[in-house]
């Protein structure tokens, strides 16, 4: 599978594995309106593309996302580019982000990451980042305010007070920093980061069941809300019935024979309602 005519990213599948860079390296991939439209509708193709079991994110060149394309100037930059990514998708159809997907999303943040170039990959479910990139949620210190829902999703990872310190500051740190404070989950050399995270992706894709990697992934991102009760409630009738289905028994299998599973069931058509 290849780029499928997309003008601000490239769409590379192989070995169950989609790596989606965002490709405007020229303005260190600044988000625009089309790239607004476009990330949604390639996320949205690998969702029910079930020879896809991983996605990665990253971006071309020397930075990752430098927010958005500012050419325009004023705040209507904003209102199209950088601060409303969900409006700039309706156009084509409802905003779709790596969250939504059915499969493990990592974001290899190769660089410089600024404004909706880190509430973006926030909405994926691992990040890797370069040492080096700055990171920053700068809207604060350009007149308007973060968005992508990273008021609530950045407390749950990096706890209140230093979500509160990166979004009421706008300040700058590294990449360095932003893993201490588990940003990120590890921090790299910048060329190390895309080949780690592609690694982490092929790993998933070979060894993990897609059908049980989706339902886990949407319970953790129904936590973010959830009381430990409503969890339970969710998670026990859905482990029953996980058990009983055919990749539980080829996972036990494929354990006790030291052999690489071979996972029969597939995200469009066998998971529960």
């Amino acid at each position: 599978m290849g780029n499928t005519g997309y003008e601000t990213i490239l769409v590379d599948v192989a070995d169950g594995v989609a790596t989606v860079t965002l490709n405007r390296p020229e303005r260190m991939n600044a988000w625009n309106a089309t790239m607004g439209r476009e990330l949604p509708a390639a996320m949205r193709a690998l969702d029910g593309d079930d020879d896809v079991r991983a996605v990665v994110l990253t971006g071309a060149g020397r930075a990752f996302c430098a927010g958005a394309d500012l050419d325009a100037g004023g705040g209507a930059s904003f209102a199209r580019y950088a601060g409303r990514p969900d409006e700039a998708a309706r156009e084509d159809g409802p905003a779709f982000h790596p969250f939504q997907v059915r499969k493990p999303v990592i974001a290899a943040i190769n660089g410089h990451a600024v404004g909706v170039g880190i509430t973006y990959p926030l909405l994926a479910d691992v990040r890797y980042i370069a040492a080096d990139a700055k990171v920053a949620f700068a809207f604060v210190r350009r007149g308007v305010m973060p968005e992508l829902a990273s008021h609530l999703v950045l407390s749950r990872i990096v706890g209140l007070s230093n979500a509160s310190d990166l979004l009421l500051s706008g300040r700058t740190i590294s990449g360095t920093e932003a893993a201490a404070l588990g940003l990120a989950s590890k921090a790299l050399p910048a060329a190390e980061v895309l080949p780690a995270a592609q690694a982490w992706a092929r790993d998933v894709a070979t060894n993990v069941a897609p059908v049980s990697a989706a339902l886990a992934k949407r319970l953790i991102w129904e936590g973010l809300t959830d009381t430990v009760d409503a969890m339970l409630r969710k998670e026990q009738p859905l482990f029953g019935w996980v058990t009983a289905q055919p990749d539980a028994t080829e996972g036990v299998q494929a354990f006790l024979d030291k052999r690489p599973p071979h996972w029969s069931m597939k995200v469009s058509s066998d998971l529960p309602a």
